[in-house]
């Protein structure tokens, strides 16, 4: 098992730091060559527009939506849960599109609600602890999405087939619950026959209102 990390901005170290100490095998990730050999990949959070200006330009834009084609496995954490998003707004974002998703850049303000939060989820029976910073609000989510954990009403970390989503930053703490499961995820072929981002866009969806 190989992850490439995207290393363009952001707090891709902290990432490749929850890795190491798991033993994992990754690499970051700079251009598509980068990801010769890679099973699965972290989008890491940060500034998306940034990110998503650089993918364009190196062509990692189309390295990505090929590796999701072929059944690859794919994390993103806050500004990688915005670019995985199908539609995002406030502001309106170009992004890969991949998952059943609308996302909320701005819903708590530029740079409100950066917070600690302790939450149930369905990977552990143990609370877990979830770093939020400037999160996007996730405000539906389709029928093909798993809401894995909520905060405040709102899904905080989610999956659909080899795609798992996190609005927080789990690779900001010891606990590594998460990448535990995204690793397990990434070892297993999909549901759907390996295809990421396979519902339709058309499929019934499940609006999430804020609170």
């Amino acid at each position: 098992m190989k992850v490439g990390i995207l290393a363009v901005q952001g707090d891709f170290e902290a990432h490749g730091a929850t890795l190491s100490r798991m033993g994992v095998d990754h690499v970051f990730v700079r251009t598509p060559s980068d990801m010769d050999g890679v099973d699965a990949m972290i989008l890491p959070g940060g500034e998306s527009t940034t990110q998503w200006k650089f993918l364009v330009e190196e062509g990692l834009d189309k390295a990505l939506l090929a590796h999701a084609a072929r059944g690859g496995a794919t994390f993103g954490t806050c500004a990688g849960a915005i670019l995985l998003a199908r539609e995002v707004s406030k502001p309106e974002q170009p992004s890969l599109g991949l998952a059943d998703i609308s996302v909320i850049r701005n819903a708590y303000g530029r740079q409100l609600a950066s917070e600690v939060r302790h939450e149930a989820t369905k990977l552990s029976p143990a609370l877990m602890e979830m770093v939020f910073i400037r999160a996007p609000i996730i405000s539906r989510t389709g029928s093909g999405v798993e809401i894995l954990a909520r905060s405040q009403g709102n899904p905080v970390l989610m999956r659909q087939g080899q795609m798992l989503i996190a609005t927080f930053h789990p690779e900001l703490t010891s606990d590594t619950t998460v990448h535990d499961y995204f690793v397990r995820m990434a070892a297993k072929p999909s549901a759907n026959g390996g295809k990421a981002g396979a519902d339709s866009p058309h499929s019934p969806s499940v609006p999430v209102e804020p609170r």
